[in-house]
């Protein structure tokens, strides 16, 4: 009798993706290309049945550390590459997580995930990193990435910091209007997911993310954007209607009347065609617990590529941490 063991599939890294690679070698400063003294390695979580994927940026002498969250068109691997080398060489320690549906990430076999699952996980990691680590934890997020920040801290209220590219609401119809692709998208697409969502023969229906959000304006530089649009783990992923609906529709734990768990930090690009800042507005107006301070990032887009955008948000970020310490 002979007996067979099921293989698990192998869990692909960052190494064999030449995407990124491409984006940093091509549109991205030189000071920030990976070095052999500043380079993430590569890690996996087990959560809720997904293999998650980590790029972390060790510095056991680091006071704090950053948890840094991608958007709807952009990876953990990303992060890393406009923020791990100047916020590493400034003496942090943080990590860049790839969330369901992005990045090298494994799905759970049979799960079609939601936003809802993203924010949990979200907050798991903090209780995770906290549990063999008391060191203080902030989070970054880049476009969807900030609201999502904002929501784990909502829920978990462990962290010290929130720092966001932009800050969106989908619930507000001026923000869906603006951020999705088109009126048409606004009006009859995301109404149609939040209904699919709910369906267990359609919520598991996928759409291209560049036909859900406004993906054309992801970043300014016409070259880089093929390049994105390329990449399935970033802006060529695709997305349930479970997932869309459930973004659409998220009730934060705290509303921003009433959010009081930390100080946070707008770095707004100043030539953001997708997110400007009127829209993070919608949310950021309306808290008055915690101290805001919001930066404007000469010459970048959504996504930034740009000088001097670039060096002054790592300047406002690190700022911002020092001021975590004391």
């Amino acid at each position: 009798m002979t007996s067979t063991t099921a293989t698990q599939p192998v869990l692909l890294t960052y190494d064999s993706q030449s995407t990124w690679k491409e984006i940093q070698t091509r549109f991205l400063p030189e000071r920030l290309h990976f070095t052999p003294e500043h380079t993430p390695s590569e890690e996996w979580w087990e959560n809720r049945g997904h293999k998650i994927h980590l790029d972390r940026w060790r510095n056991p002498a680091a006071n704090i550390r950053v948890i840094l969250h991608h958007g709807v068109g952009t990876n953990g691997r990303q992060m890393s590459m406009i923020l791990g080398v100047p916020l590493h060489e400034a003496g942090f320690d943080l990590v860049s997580i790839d969330m369901p549906g992005f990045g090298k990430t494994r799905v759970a076999p049979g799960v079609t995930y939601s936003y809802d699952d993203w924010v949990n996980i979200g907050s798991d990691f903090v209780d995770h990193e906290l549990s063999h680590d008391a060191r203080p934890i902030v989070l970054y997020g880049l476009s969807a990435g900030g609201m999502l920040a904002y929501q784990i801290a909502a829920v978990n209220k462990k962290v010290v910091g929130i720092i966001g590219m932009s800050f969106l609401d989908q619930r507000i119809p001026q923000v869906s209007k603006e951020t999705l692709h088109g009126p048409v998208m606004a009006a009859l697409g995301l109404p149609m997911a939040r209904i699919c969502s709910r369906l267990p023969l359609l919520k598991s229906l996928a759409v291209p993310m560049w036909l859900a959000a406004k993906m054309s304006a992801l970043v300014n530089n016409p070259d880089a954007l093929k390049v994105f649009r390329a990449d399935k783990s970033s802006a060529g992923s695709w997305a349930t209607m479970r997932f869309l609906g459930t973004y659409a529709t998220y009730v934060p734990a705290l509303e921003p009347d009433a959010f009081d768990v930390c100080p946070i930090l707008l770095t707004q690009p100043g030539e953001d065609k997708w997110t400007p800042i009127h829209l993070s507005e919608l949310v950021l107006g309306r808290i008055t617990k915690v101290p805001i301070t919001k930066i404007m990032l000469t010459n970048a887009g959504h996504y930034p590529l740009e000088d001097p955008g670039l060096e002054q948000m790592a300047d406002a970020i690190i700022e911002f941490l020092h001021d975590r310490e004391k």
